[in-house]
């Protein structure tokens, strides 16, 4: 792969996950969304996520700084408005558990690597979310899902 696919696929997936963070209250507010709020700092509750996947012998694919690419491109969109405070997001798989779930139904690749985030949102200061964006419910995918949700529990104590 060239770096310029690389790059290519890079920025698509940084669009992606982009869109999915500032699509706002509208998907936010969604069913598919679970999220768990603390008072504590947004760096502690950050280092938290990190350190909950990696203690669970991951490895994290991609810690993306989306916080600090909205506020560097604000001004070549010509965007006004802030967002965050800061936002982060990190990737990760289980070869354990994403084999399980994808010999379930082989389909479900759609939804590796997981995603969680964690945000203070600029209106909201001293109040981080920490979340994830929860695969349909059923089956093996459940897995998941309990991980996802142990791993903001933890972030959130």
């Amino acid at each position: 792969m060239t770096f310029r696919t690389m790059a290519s696929v890079g920025g698509a997936f940084m669009l992606t996950v982009a869109s999915v963070l500032a699509a706002g209250s509208a998907h936010a507010a969604g069913d598919d969304v679970e999220m768990r709020e603390t008072d504590a700092a947004f760096a502690d509750v950050a280092q938290a996520v990190s350190d909950a996947i990696i203690n669970r012998g991951y490895n994290i694919d991609y810690h993306g700084f989306i916080g600090d690419m909205l506020k560097r491109t604000a001004g070549d969109v010509g965007a006004n408005k802030e967002l965050y405070k800061d936002a982060e997001f990190f990737t990760f798989c289980s070869a354990v558990v994403s084999r399980k779930v994808m010999e379930a139904d082989i389909n479900d690749i759609a939804y590796c690597p997981y995603v969680v985030f964690v945000y203070e949102a600029a209106a909201a200061p001293g109040k981080v979310k920490v979340g994830f964006r929860r695969l349909p419910d059923g089956g093996a995918r459940d897995q998941v899902n309990a991980l996802l949700a142990e791993i903001i529990d933890e972030a959130a104590e």
